[in-house]
This record gives structure tokens, C-alpha cells and sequence, in this order.
């Protein structure tokens, strides 16, 4: 038997981390990292896994000498921590392995000794090889699939290992893989462009021990939830099923493509199964961009016309945008801005485009010399690319300021009473009918319910003194959307866009400041 500790390095502060926004939403990270439970419903019962989030508790380097096997998953961002984690367990002797996204693409990257084993992509298979060695006295050094998983075949996720109190949300990979071709994304390049899909029983299984582990929103983590639309609305419709049951206990989101809008019937199934909002890469409103980094999917016909049509449907739209690509001049700054504002979307994430290893664009960009790496962790410049249409300054300055516009808090919160309060954006309308319809008493407590979670969230923000700066245009904006008449659930988006802004503004207020260098999402 081993003794097993798989450990979730800590996040630095970032756009995706909500850190400022956590204290306010109560709660002490985003969400868990989903390596970690599956690893753990991989291992035979044998063995003693114990899992540690760095973002939920403290790393206790003395208690790790205890455990046989020690392993370490991450991103990108989480590769400095990685490293110094690395370090201080060498340097105490302890057996380690390494997975997850940044190894996968990066493996050079770590200096040679600080890692024992290597897991290069997907898992499922070499975990348990790797385990059943080892308990022999011997292992590889390396291990890499030689076929895709079969989504269908994988046993739950360890779930009752994951506080999910201390999250602000839960997650749920329903398939890997995208169809689409994305210069920039390594998501093809780990995991194909063939969608591999998890049946709809297995989804709900996961769903349900979220729900009763106390997850109210689970975000769905796909690369693209919809890259099979067919067994997508499979899927739904279990949801739907189970929501029902449930009186429509959990709020989903999801990532998809821009082409959901082509779809009346999978938006509609989407709202019917109590999601309220979709993260879609738009990327850019230009099309020689969009062209250029090969995301035709977003070239067909009006980008801002197929968000509101998302919109429409019930779903609000985040949007992932970056600047710096090829075709990019110095004007597509207030491009992207004027986009966004037409477009009512509220939560932006906007970039500088980065290239990951092993993606199309860093094979492209090497071969034209055009990569600087040592650049990417240069906290004056923060990205690996050298810009053709504009200076790397201009570049860096242009994309702070597109950040300062997006998150001052009168132009933010304009966008929110665009889409919600003008534009009466229909939120989970379909979950509310039904819940008056046939569960009257879950409603009333829905509403009641909601009410006391926006009050919470706006009473924690009024009481953090970092918040001063922007009370005044919360409380404006508040009055609004009080005139108008708006039902709870509204009030709670509203406390909660808050939150994010705070999180948002401060997070940019202190790259403009220089408290902090660049964080490129």
C-alpha cells in the first residue's frame, strides 16, 4: 500500500482567480481543480490518497515526508509555485510525479532531477500502470498515452476528498477535445479535435454528489461543451430531468463556440437545464484576425448579432478577447472596447496573445524568430510573441489601458444595465416558470433565498475600505435597477458583478500603479 498526496499548487493573484472578489462571495478559492479527485477515483482501493488544494489550505512541507508518493498537477500560471515546491521536496528526498496541462507541453521546462516521473497528456490509463509498477519496485520515468481516453469508461471522481464549501463554485468535465482548428490553443494539441463525451448517467451521477457535497453552481469545464451538439442536448436533457427533480438546485455555466447561436434548440435546452451564462472565445471583431489565428467559426456572418441572439435565449456571454495578433494596428484597441459596449458584455477577459508550446502558433512564430520566452515572465512585458503591426510598448500599453476602459466602473456597470435593465436580458426564466408552476413553495423560497445572497455579498463590499472608490457608482446602479423592477434574481447578478468588478478593478488598478507587474490572462 502507498501513501499518496496529490497536491494543487497555489494560484497567483489573477483575472480567473477572482482573489480580491473570494472574501466578498465567502468563500476561499474559484473552484477545485478536477486532476485531483479523478487521479483519486483512479487509484486502487489499496492505497491512501490524500488530496491538497494550496489555494483552500496551507502546504505543511514537514507533514509531506510521511507519504510515499508525492504528485503535483498545473497550469501555466501555476508554474513558479510548481517550481518551488519541486525544490523544497528534492531537497528533503521525497518521490515525486508530475502531470497536468504545463508538463504536458512544456516538459523540458523543469530542471533536470527535480522530477521522478513525468505523466505527458491524458491519465486514465497510465496512472494505474504506473501504480501496479511501482507496488513491483520498478517504474518508467516517463509516461504518455499511446490512445486517447474513452470519456465513457472513467470511473467517478473522488468528490467526497473536495470541500466544495470553500469554493464559489464546483466543476464537471463533460468531454474533451474541440473540433475546431485555433492557432493559439493547446486544447487540440492535448486532447484532439475529436469531442469525446462522458455519457448523460455519468454526468448526472457527478452533478448529483456535487449537489450533495453542497455545490449550488457548478460550472460545466469543457473545451468547447457543444463541439458535439447531438450528445450535448443528450445531455441536457438529463439535466433537465434532474433539475426538476430536484427543484432546480444547482446553477450551471459553460464555455462553448460562437456557432451556439446557430442552434435555437440547444440555447433553449441550455436555459431549460438552469444555465444562466456561457463563456465564448470571440477573440477579436476583426476578421482578419479571426481569420488569421484560423477561428473561422466566429467569420460566419455578424459576431455581435449571434451574441445578442445568445443573449436573447437566457444566457448571458463572457467573452474571451486577446489583442497582439498579426493583422492587429494600434486601433484595435478601441475596437475591441466599442465591441464590447455594443455587444452588452458585461465580463470581458482580454489578453495578450501568448503562445503555449507545441501549439501551431509557437511552431510558427519560432520559425520566424519571433518568440522571446524569457519575455513571457518579464513582469514589464508579460508575453512571449513580438507584435508585427505595433511595438512590443505599444502592445503592453495599449492592452492596459483597453483594461482601465473595460473596468472603470461607469463603463462596466453601463454594460450591465444594457443587457439586464434596457436590454431585459431573460434569466432563468425557464428554471422560474417551472418552479411556479409545480413547486410554489421552492420558489418562494428561491426568492427569498436570493435576496439574502445578494445582501450578503453587497453587505461584505460595503464593509471592505478597498471598495470606497466604487461605492458610488455601485449605489447609482443599484437604484436603477431597483426602479425598475426587477425580480431577485437580478439583485443577485447585480451583488455579484460587483464582486467581480472590485476583483477586476483592483487586479488593473495595480498594474497601472506598478504595486505589481502585468498579469496576462
Amino acid at each position: 500500500m502507498a501513501r499518496i498526496c496529490l497536491i494543487n499548487p497555489r494560484f497567483p493573484t489573477s483575472f480567473w482567480g477572482l482573489n480580491h472578489a473570494l472574501p466578498m462571495l465567502g468563500k476561499k478559492a474559484n473552484m477545485p481543480v478536477l486532476a485531483l479527485p479523478t487521479l483519486a477515483g483512479l487509484t486502487p482501493p489499496e492505497h491512501e490518497v490524500v488530496l491538497i488544494d494550496e489555494n483552500v489550505q496551507d502546504l505543511d512541507l514537514d507533514a509531506l515526508d510521511a507519504f510515499d508518493i508525492i504528485g503535483l498537477t498545473g497550469m501555466s500560471v501555476q508554474r513558479d509555485r510548481m517550481n518551488e515546491i519541486l525544490v523544497e521536496l528534492r531537497a528533503r528526498g521525497i518521490f515525486v510525479i508530475v502531470g497536468g496541462p504545463w508538463v504536458s507541453v512544456a516538459e523540458g521546462w523543469f530542471e533536470p532531477g527535480l522530477i521522478d516521473v513525468a505523466f505527458i497528456g491524458e491519465a486514465e490509463e497510465t496512472w494505474p500502470r504506473f501504480l501496479e509498477e511501482w507496488a513491483h519496485g520498478r517504474h518508467a520515468g516517463r509516461y504518455e498515452q499511446a490512445e486517447k481516453t474513452d470519456m465513457t469508461q472513467i470511473p467517478p471522481p473522488r468528490y467526497d476528498l473536495i470541500p466544495f464549501r470553500e469554493y464559489a463554485m464546483g466543476c464537471i468535465q463533460t468531454s474533451r477535445g474541440c473540433p475546431f482548428q485555433c492557432e493559439f490553443c493547446d486544447i487540440i494539441v492535448i486532447f484532439g479535435r475529436r469531442p469525446r463525451i462522458k455519457t448523460p448517467e455519468q454526468v448526472v451521477a457527478e452533478a448529483e454528489a456535487q449537489r450533495r457535497l453542497g455545490a449550488r453552481v457548478i460550472f460545466l469545464v469543457d473545451d468547447n461543451f457543444i463541439g458535439n451538439k447531438k450528445a450535448a442536448k443528450v445531455i441536457l436533457r438529463a439535466l433537465i430531468e434532474w433539475q426538476r427533480a430536484h427543484a432546480y438546485a444547482v446553477t450551471f455555466f459553460t464555455e462553448a463556440s460562437l456557432d451556439l447561436a446557430e442552434d435555437e434548440e440547444l440555447m433553449r435546452l441550455m436555459a431549460e437545464a438552469g444555465l444562466v451564462a456561457v463563456f465564448i472565445g470571440i477573440e477579436s471583431p476583426d476578421e482578419d484576425a479571426l481569420r488569421e489565428t484560423k477561428k473561422y467559426q466566429n467569420v460566419r456572418g455578424s459576431i455581435e448579432e449571434r451574441v445578442r441572439r445568445v443573449q436573447d435565449a437566457g444566457l448571458e456571454v463572457y467573452a474571451g478577447m486577446i489583442v497582439g495578433f498579426d493583422s492587429d494596428d494600434v486601433g484595435v484597441f478601441d475596437r475591441q472596447f466599442d465591441f464590447l459596449t455594443r455587444a452588452r458584455i458585461v465580463g470581458a477577459m482580454a489578453g495578450m496573445l501568448s503562445a503555449i508550446p507545441r501549439t501551431p502558433l509557437y511552431d510558427r512564430l519560432e520559425a520566424e524568430g519571433r518568440l522571446d520566452n524569457a519575455a513571457a515572465d518579464d513582469p514589464d512585458i508579460a508575453t512571449n510573441i513580438i507584435p508585427l503591426g505595433m511595438t512590443r510598448e505599444q502592445l503592453r500599453d495599449g492592452w492596459v489601458d483597453l483594461m482601465e476602459r473595460l473596468y472603470d466602473a461607469d463603463s462596466f456597470f453601463e454594460r450591465f444595465d444594457a443587457l439586464f435593465i434596457e436590454g431585459r436580458l431573460p434569466l432563468a426564466t425557464a428554471k422560474i416558470g417551472w418552479l411556479r408552476r409545480h413547486r410554489p413553495l421552492s420558489y418562494l423560497k428561491v426568492q427569498v433565498l436570493t435576496i439574502l445572497a445578494a445582501v450578503g455579498i453587497l453587505g461584505r463590499l460595503w464593509a471592505e475600505p478597498r471598495t470606497r472608490p466604487f461605492r458610488g457608482t455601485y449605489a447609482r446602479h443599484l437604484r436603477r435597477l431597483l426602479a425598475a423592477r426587477r425580480p431577485p434574481r437580478y439583485l443577485f447578478q447585480f451583488a455579484w458583478k460587483c464582486a467581480l468588478h472590485f476583483h477586476l478593478a483592483t487586479l488593473t488598478r495595480r498594474m497601472v500603479r506598478g504595486e505589481t507587474g502585468l498579469v496576462n490572462t
